[in-house]
């Protein structure tokens, strides 16, 4: 195994040298492996896909969509081509809708400029709509078997819980070059699924070790919340093309109160529906709405 980077300087004192942390991530991701429907494929969109599922969502929930998205979307041109209502409908259940407007935005430039194909290198991934570095790297990683540094919670769960087991506050810089550093030239997809399952068994066993990054936020209450007014928009909308903006404010109003929250006022309810507009969910026709 050629680990891509050289022992790095700032090492941390005291604990596992490098050595032996892999050894023990090797194992225990051999321990732990989860035969996932998207591992061990070289199709780099299908990978995408997946990678984009799979920010802020849990796998159980992302193993229900990702099968059904690949039979209604085979192809990054597939993608490409369908409706945004059919996109967004496809996407239900996932949260976050941006992420699915972003992907399908990414596919519309690949199929415009790229032939239909992602671009092969990190920073021409980086540079599609909603694609960052943990992304790029996790399409380079597991559909190219290509190091990089792949920067993601689970991952940065094992060398929290393993080289920083006494501080908080640990920043992304300090990880970022460790990080590098253990990543093997020639078996990135391997390294980090061994890193992901390993983490995710960490989360589940121990305190979570990413609370001490000091890049860790906690996520914010989604019952009564802005994002779930406009997730239930999209759905409204979805379910009823054409819809007006009276009527779907009533049935915003009656979805609040039916929760035991206030109702909705108009200007609220005016911005979220301009936002979602402004943002491409939606177009106004006449008086209606469509996705």
């Amino acid at each position: 195994m050629r680990l891509a980077g050289g022992t790095p300087s700032a090492w941390p004192s005291g604990a596992l040298s490098r050595e032996a942390f892999c050894a023990k991530v090797r194992a225990e991701g051999e321990r732990l492996y989860r035969d996932l429907p998207w591992r061990n494929i070289d199709d780099p969109y299908a990978v995408l896909v997946s990678e984009v599922m799979l920010q802020q969502t849990q796998v159980t929930r992302v193993l229900k969509h990702w099968g059904r998205w690949m039979a209604m979307f085979p192809t990054l041109d597939a993608l490409a081509a369908a409706s945004t209502s059919d996109v967004l409908a496809q996407w239900q259940g996932l949260g976050y809708n941006r992420r699915a407007l972003a992907l399908k935005r990414a596919c519309e430039t690949c199929s415009a400029r790229f032939g239909g194909r992602l671009p092969d290198t990190h920073e021409g991934l980086q540079a599609l709509p909603g694609i960052g570095p943990a992304t790029a790297a996790g399409v380079m990683a597991f559909a190219r078997n290509r190091p990089g540094v792949y920067l993601e919670t689970n991952v940065r769960t094992v060398f929290l819980h393993e080289l920083f087991p006494d501080r908080d506050k640990v920043a992304d810089r300090e990880l970022a070059p460790l990080v590098a550093a253990t990543c093997p030239e020639d078996d990135a997809r391997a390294w980090y699924y061994a890193l992901l399952d390993y983490g995710a068994h960490l989360k589940s066993v121990v305190a979570n070790p990413s609370r001490r990054s000091a890049h860790h936020a906690r996520q914010s209450a989604f019952e009564g919340s802005r994002r779930q007014k406009r997730a239930e928009i999209v759905r409204v909308v979805l379910a009823e093309p054409g819809i007006g903006r009276d009527e779907l404010a009533r049935r915003l109003d009656a979805f609040e109160r039916a929760a035991g929250r206030d109702g909705v006022d108009g200007a609220a309810f005016d911005s979220i529906v301009d936002d979602l507009i402004a943002e491409g969910f939606f177009r106004e026709e006449g008086a209606g709405l469509r996705a």
